[in-house]
């Protein structure tokens, strides 16, 4: 499968002349990626324009990448994740469909996680900056601003009519995204068991959209949240219901008592440190016997302690401070506040579904120049690579979405 000569010369040239002079020791790289891929395949072309099909020892998503510059392998081994990215982002790699290729690493998880993650200066430099970012109150605030107030011209165009931004839960193939997430909304106000006249606490009340269907259902909501343009969104769609109420306040200073608790998606930007102080803080706002539905993105138990040591692209980029959590200890965490976990329904496969949709939709924004226009190209390509880099994860499986109800000892 070798390359033209002229079209090997422009490549070695693209990774430049020292680079190439250590082509055997990338190679070797290469070589240490195909021993640890145990399902699917990846074929490379490399920049000295060899060809190269990798792993293909099982059934598995079968990836291609144009490795156009071994910048890139060095960015991979000093920046993990992120290092990956921003050798996308500078055109050193390129591939019909990424998509693939975040799968093959998530399937392939626990052989590949040592190629995958920064190490030396790179991350102690990214773990410095990420402690920087935590998220105590001032960096809550400042964090959620980061993510959720780009303004909700940037998000109208690609999530459903509903505007939520958290995964539907699909019965079908061929249901409609809002159908979807329709489904998804109804399933946790089902699981707080509450009668209309009730109150329901919503911690991460997003755009409104959980709010709303409690509201047609006569119960009572006060939604919390971070992200003034999210709020302002929430208040002008629940203005014509009674018992509606929002206000800009970190979960840790929620004092009153409620009859019910609903958490879409929050839990992720919380951080670890403060998953005891997320969990009290859901404990105290419930009555005795009173019911909290949560839905929470998962990272695999079995590799989740070099994830939570590292610093991962997402982190870097797009939720800052965030972490997806450990089912086991944020369940141990929970049933020492006095909460029981109970009903679990892991569902990551929609979300993969969700974030393809997504992804589709901004994609036919973007063409259409339907995103606002202080968001330049680079910005767009980065949310595209978020995007596919989250759909990859959870169809390999290194993620999952979750939904439980933890009820409160009488």
């Amino acid at each position: 499968m070798n390359a033209p000569a002229q079209d090997r010369t422009q490549r070695e040239g693209r990774s430049g002349g020292l680079l190439a002079l250590f082509a055997p020791f990338f190679h070797r790289q290469l070589d240490r990626m195909d021993g640890a891929i145990d399902a699917g395949s990846l074929e490379v072309m490399t920049p000295d324009g060899r060809g190269r099909l990798l792993g293909e020892r099982g059934p598995g998503p079968a990836a291609v990448v144009d490795l156009r510059s071994w910048r890139a392998l060095v960015r991979l081994a000093t920046g993990g994740s992120s290092g990956w990215y921003e050798a996308w982002q500078k055109g050193e790699w390129a591939s019909p469909d990424p998509v693939q290729l975040f799968a093959l690493f998530s399937l392939n998880r626990a052989s590949l996680a040592d190629q995958a993650r920064a190490t030396g200066f790179s991350l102690w430099a990214r773990r410095f900056w990420h402690w920087l970012r935590r998220n105590h109150r001032g960096g809550a605030r400042r964090n959620i601003a980061f993510h959720y107030d780009l303004g909700n011209d940037f998000y109208l165009p690609w999530l459903d009519a509903g505007m939520t931004y958290s995964s539907a839960l699909f019965t079908s193939p061929a249901e409609s995204l809002e159908a979807g997430q329709a489904a998804k909304l109804e399933a946790m106000l089902a699981r707080t068991a509450t009668a209309p006249g009730e109150t329901i606490l919503e911690i991460g009340s997003g755009w409104g959209s959980f709010a709303e269907l409690a509201l047609r259902q006569g119960r009572r909501l006060h939604g919390i949240t971070l992200s003034t343009e999210q709020k302002a969104y929430a208040e002008a769609r629940t203005a014509g219901f009674e018992g509606a109420r929002f206000s800009l306040t970190d979960y840790r200073d929620v004092t009153d008592s409620y009859d019910a608790v609903v958490s879409i998606e929050m839990a992720e930007a919380v951080g670890q440190e403060y998953w005891q102080a997320y969990a009290a803080a859901i404990a105290r706002a419930l009555k005795p016997g009173g019911r909290a539905a949560l839905q929470i993105i998962t990272f695999d138990d079995a590799m989740f302690l070099g994830y939570a040591a590292n610093v991962d692209f997402i982190q870097t980029y797009i939720f800052p401070g965030g972490l997806l959590l450990s089912e086991s200890r944020f369940r141990a965490i929970t049933a020492a506040q006095g909460l029981e976990w109970r009903d679990q329904v892991n569902f990551g496969p929609d979300y993969a579904e969700t974030l393809k949709r997504w992804r589709e939709n901004f994609d036919a924004a973007a063409k259409a120049r339907a995103l606002p226009a202080q968001f330049d190209a680079r910005f767009i390509d980065l949310w595209r690579y978020y995007l596919m880099y989250c759909e990859g994860g959870f169809r390999g499986g290194g993620i999952d979405v979750i939904q439980m109800t933890l009820i409160k000892e009488g």
